[in-house]
């Protein structure tokens, strides 16, 4: 907090010195009227400048009212403008060769836009949907955004509590990758493990970036493994940081969401059901609540020029603190919400031209999140209690807190050099590290009785990535009609490690209070009711020192990639790439795509491409043993790393790498404001890796019960249809309305499972299988409006989730072994959420040219996922996270700066 007050006091200094310089403001459109997205708007003698926004605004502090401003864009002629004392001015740019919205990811070339390119890509404006929207992180962000992404908030899912699961077209959250300023992020170093979407895979931590750092975000929904390499088998995400350098931006955003579940609970189930409309929140110190989960963020982002020669640097920070939500549940699930968050986070991104043709240019921030999340609840002791709490320190039973700490840093630097031959070299190196560390609280070790602490460190994990690259690229307009030309090479080595907590978070004692190592010759604890209970930290165990792992693996890659336009209206392009694991061995992957402008405005694009996905270093060598609550008694599992003998003892091969084809086909149309494009795809996955349900070990002499495995389960087949659609009109110059639809229509089907010669109802059975086909909706469709009058602004938005089905938590109890044991189950454990819709509302208002408040609802008809409540959902709430989530409506206020 501290370190938050320090920055406030410095920018509030820096505001102060800058209000004596002048601010111009207007937009910036093309010769048809639409708005031109990226224009570069400089004070001229000066590096100070800024960009204009996705509705080609802008807004720039010069140093007096007598400055003259430079307007430029590529494609278009240059303008030099005086203000003679305006603070408005509107620019129209004459058209030369025109471009539109330049876009980095999916191409290597410049000279390419969203609707341009031969593969279908969003182009995101993120600070001002968070302004608008009140949402705080980027995958709320996106998910009402991007129409084929969906990212919801877990609970009772241990890890992926604290970080969301994020998919893009219904893929896992891995099989999408994730890019800053064009240069490969790392991953989280956890693996969604218990009950979630994403189950077995670990994704990008998308959250660990500040919003307010982000100037645009591209997603290119489209196979691009052979540009890109490993991951990138549903798309790719490349997030743009600022590099504004006109001074300082920020805000203030508080709001809270409504306890109010809508529903009849409270009459169905009276005092068995907790948290109901605010109400019996025995968890809570506070009691009766008609809003929780209260949310400050404070945001803050500087630019400011370096030097003379166009050098910039450009700093965020920002803070986030968010209480627990708890929504309705029975006993054994009275903490059902989402996590509370305390996160502090910095960004930074510069350039320095190092004379005509150099520039050095670096980037990168640290994440430093706790989080507090309420795991599934242990009932009172007793005789025919619960063995897993101690009388003495939890006579009434218990809800054990899992807390983490959460570091992610990240740095890259590179250069970029202009050849005389007309080459671009870039040569760069990046470096990132994620360390998740479990504290478990509130709980204790029962098998040490009246002597368990009840606070553990649980140790954890962490994932660091070093990618050092080298690519060249260069644009010949000479041949037909330009011809863009890139190649390259990368090396990446990655780190993945597992470090044990404290002895009491793991260990089961014996009745002398000593860790139990030699089973034949130490008798276990007893407790006063008759029962041998359980070791280790309840809510998570810990990890112990023969978890402990300390691998690393390399890869090298080189790829070459071509666009050429045989015409202006003919576009086609290739690429290829090769990689070499330490691991597994390598790679061969191809791309061809196409555009062709049918007439003015109109073009069709299609592609085709392989892609591959290596299997993580987490897959491959997580282990953990734990307790896991299967019809109402204890059963010790183990998840047995896939290099492990009891692995290969159940016939588990070791992890390859998962492949797949991609095809898409689409239509793209801008003209007069007017932008749509329709896309179609197909994705075939082969050997997913997937985290196998539970096989029986109590013969194996292992200390489990059970076992299961990660393993290349399962062949998937995921076809769907995008639709954007989009129109911008200028009513008059203080007057703007901005309408649009983003649908997404989406299908994953398993084709086969590879169980070899194990049961498949074991190796994946029905329960698993429906997470994996349902880990986006058949369809969400997202209707906004938006307009601007008289310094107001208004933004309505309407998403509609379709339709989802999933198998509950009675697969889980009695598993089934055959079709028949299967359809009895399907009949009673198979649960509908019903297609419902979220609507959300925000207004804006200028105070003045520097002070902007925006007033809103997300969620304003407070909408939940709607099933028969039956206790079973597998998150143990009253539904599964799915859909909208289980928040319900959130009331925000924002207070927005610029200076």
């Amino acid at each position: 907090m501290k370190k938050l007050l320090l920055i406030l006091i410095l920018s509030m200094a820096v505001m102060g010195s800058m209000l004596a310089q002048h601010t111009v403001s207007g937009t910036v459109l093309d010769d048809d009227n639409s708005p031109l997205i990226g224009v570069n708007v400089l004070e001229k003698g000066t590096s100070n400048g800024t960009v204009t926004d996705l509705d080609g605004r802008y807004s720039l502090t010069v140093s007096d009212d007598q400055a003259t401003i430079v307007v430029s864009y590529i494609g278009y002629i240059t303008q030099s403008i005086d203000l003679n004392g305006a603070g408005s001015v509107d620019v129209a740019l004459l058209d030369g060769v025109t471009l539109g919205d330049i876009t980095v990811v999916g191409s290597r070339s410049y000279n390419r836009t969203a609707t341009d390119s031969p593969v279908a890509v969003d182009v995101i404006d993120v600070a001002d949907i968070a302004a608008q929207s009140g949402k705080v992180e980027i995958n709320q962000i996106l998910q009402y955004a991007a129409p084929s992404f969906n990212a919801t908030k877990q609970s009772g899912s241990d890890g992926a509590d604290h970080i969301d699961p994020a998919s893009l077209r219904g893929l896992g959250p891995d099989q999408t990758l994730v890019l800053i300023n064009g240069k490969r992020r790392h991953q989280s170093s956890l693996v969604n493990v218990f009950g979630t979407r994403g189950r077995g895979n670990s994704g990008t931590d998308l959250n660990a970036i500040p919003a307010s750092a982000i100037k645009r975000i591209e997603v290119l929904r489209d196979g691009a493994s052979a540009q890109y390499g490993s991951d990138a088998i549903a798309g790719v995400i490349n997030i743009v940081l600022k590099d504004k350098t006109n001074g300082v931006t920020g805000g203030v955003t508080y709001g809270a969401y409504s306890t109010a579940v809508g529903e009849t609970y409270e009459e169905q189930y009276g005092d068995a059901l907790f948290n109901v409309d605010g109400k019996q929140r025995v968890l809570d110190p506070d009691g009766d609540k008609a809003f929780d989960g209260n949310t400050t963020k404070v945001d803050l982002n500087y630019g400011m020029s370096l030097g003379d020669e166009g050098g910039y640097i450009n700093l965020t920070t920002e803070y986030l603190t968010k209480d627990r939500t708890l929504r309705p549940g029975f006993s054994w699930r009275k903490g059902y919400g989402s996590a509370a968050v305390d996160q502090f986070q910095f960004m930074a991104n510069g350039a320095i031209p190092l004379g005509d043709n150099t520039e050095l240019y670096m980037f990168g921030g640290i994440g430093d999140r706790d989080t507090d999340a309420f795991a599934f609840s242990r009932s009172a002791p007793g005789a025919d209690g619960d063995s897993r709490a101690v009388p003495s320190l939890y006579p009434n039973g218990f809800t054990p807190r899992i807390t983490s700490i959460i570091k992610d840093k990240s740095a890259t630097v590179g250069v970029k050099h202009d050849l005389a031959s007309g080459w671009t070299a870039d040569f760069s190196h990046t470096y990132g590290d994620n360390n998740f560390h479990y504290f478990i609280k509130g709980s204790n070790n029962a098998s040490l009785g009246a002597a368990s602490p009840t606070d553990f460190d649980a140790g954890g994990h962490s994932l660091s990535m070093n990618v050092t690259g080298l690519n060249f690229s260069k644009y010949y307009d000479g041949i037909m009609s330009g011809l863009n030309f890139a190649f390259g090479t990368e090396f990446r080595s990655e780190n993945f490690r597992i470090f044990a907590g404290e002895e009491a978070s793991y260990a089961t004692y014996d009745e002398n209070g000593i860790a139990i190592t030699n089973p034949a010759v130490q008798t276990p604890f007893v407790n006063e009711f008759g029962q041998q209970p359980s070791g280790g930290s309840q809510g998570f165990p810990g990890y112990s020192p023969a978890n402990e792992v300390d691998r690393n693996r390399s890869n090298i890659g080189f790829f070459g990639d071509v666009e050429l336009n045989v015409s202006d209206a003919f576009l086609v392009a290739a690429a290829l790439r090769y990689e070499n694991y330490s691991d597994f061995g390598n790679t061969l992957n191809y791309k061809l795509a196409t555009r062709y402008k049918l007439m003015d405005g109109l073009s069709i694009r299609a592609s085709v491409s392989s892609g591959f996905r290596a299997p993580s270093l987490s897959q491959i060598h997580y282990n953990l043993l734990f307790n896991n609550i299967v019809a109402g008694r204890s059963e010790r599992t183990l998840l047995a790393s896939n290099t492990s003998t009891v692995a290969k003892g159940f016939g588990i091969e070791s992890l390859k790498e998962e492949k797949a084809n991609n095809l898409a086909v689409g239509l793209t149309y801008k003209k007069d404001g007017l932008t749509a494009t329709i896309d179609a795809y197909q994705i075939s996955v082969t050997d997913r890796i997937v985290l196998t349900d539970v096989f029986d070990a109590s013969s194996l002499n292992v200390g489990a019960d059970a076992a299961q495995f990660f393993a290349n389960g399962v062949d998937t087949k995921t076809t769907g249809v995008d639709i954007v659609l989009g129109y911008r009109l200028n009513i008059t110059d203080a007057n703007r309305l901005n309408v649009g639809i983003a649908a997404n229509f989406n299908n994953t089907e398993i084709e086969s499972i590879n169980s070899g010669d194990l049961n498949e109802y074991t190796f994946f059975g029905p329960f698993s299988r429906a997470y994996l086909e349902a880990a986006a909706p058949d369809y969400k469709i997202g209707f906004n409006v938006g307009t601007e009058l008289a310094g107001f602004d208004i933004q309505l938005n309407y998403t509609l989730f379709s339709e989802v089905t999933l198998q509950d938590f009675q697969w889980v109890d009695s598993p089934a072994t055959n079709q028949a044991e299967a359809d009895a189950l399907f009949a009673v454990a198979t649960d509908i959420y019903e297609s419902a819709g979220v609507l959300d509302l925000s207004l804006g208002y200028n105070l003045t040219n520097n002070l902007k408040l925006t007033l809103g609802a997300n969620n304003l008809l407070n909408a939940y996922p709607t099933p028969q409540f039956d206790g079973w959902t597998d998150q143990g709430g009253f539904n599964d996270s799915v859909q909208m989530g289980s928040d319900g409506m959130y009331l925000f206020g924002r207070l927005g700066f610029n200076f």
